[in-house]
């Protein structure tokens, strides 16, 4: 069987769809972006987008899988000063929130989101993406924090992150970054306890 002839630059292309996918899901979700918008905002032609991606769902799994490598490698690379002890740790983190929630149209971490939207599929292969994504964050700041000499960090690393995702959704729901300082206090606080009787 003849392989099929290859429109425009293939990597460049399929990289081209994958960042306007990314974008029309995590500002309208998954559920009401069809392929022709698709399509449109990444400039091809419809045969195109089916040519790199036979159905929504392979492109939303590539999609993920593309920006999972992307945030993982920034988030490993965050310039975090680990002299500060635990508290500047926290601080850095919940700044970092804070910045990146002041961006025009900040709609909140679209594996988060994208997760949620796809609650009732649990076979789904973006969900498995999104979960493998979240405990690789999870278990970095938990390396963070056993460098940062913080004991139970594995425990600690939990409970931060669950603080850190809750800060998310209340921004988005209220629009108030003052969740983020709540937060971080919050985390502070649950540091200087030390770890939880079992």
């Amino acid at each position: 069987m003849a392989a099929r002839p290859m429109p425009r630059a293939s990597e460049e292309t399929r990289s081209e769809i994958l960042q306007a996918a990314y974008k029309l899901f995590r500002r309208r979700g998954f559920f009401r972006v069809g392929m022709d918008q698709i399509a449109d905002a990444a400039g091809v032609t419809k045969r195109t987008l089916y040519y790199h991606f036979d159905s929504k769902d392979a492109l939303l799994t590539a999609v993920l899988a593309s920006q999972h490598e992307r945030s993982f490698a920034d988030f490993q690379n965050y310039g975090i000063d680990l002299s500060g002890g635990a508290d500047a740790l926290i601080d850095k983190l919940f700044e970092g929130l804070v910045k990146w929630s002041s961006k025009p149209r900040w709609a909140g971490s679209g594996f988060t989101r994208l997760a949620i939207e796809l609650a009732d599929l649990s076979g789904h292969p973006a969900r498995s993406i999104a979960r493998e994504h979240k405990a690789l964050l999870e278990q970095h700041l938990e390396t963070l924090l056993a460098e940062a000499n913080v004991p139970s960090p594995k425990e600690r690393a939990r409970e931060l992150f669950l603080l850190i995702e809750g800060a998310m959704v209340m921004i988005l729901i209220h629009g108030d970054r003052g969740y983020c300082i709540a937060a971080a206090d919050a985390a502070k606080r649950l540091i200087s306890l030390g770890p939880s009787p079992r």
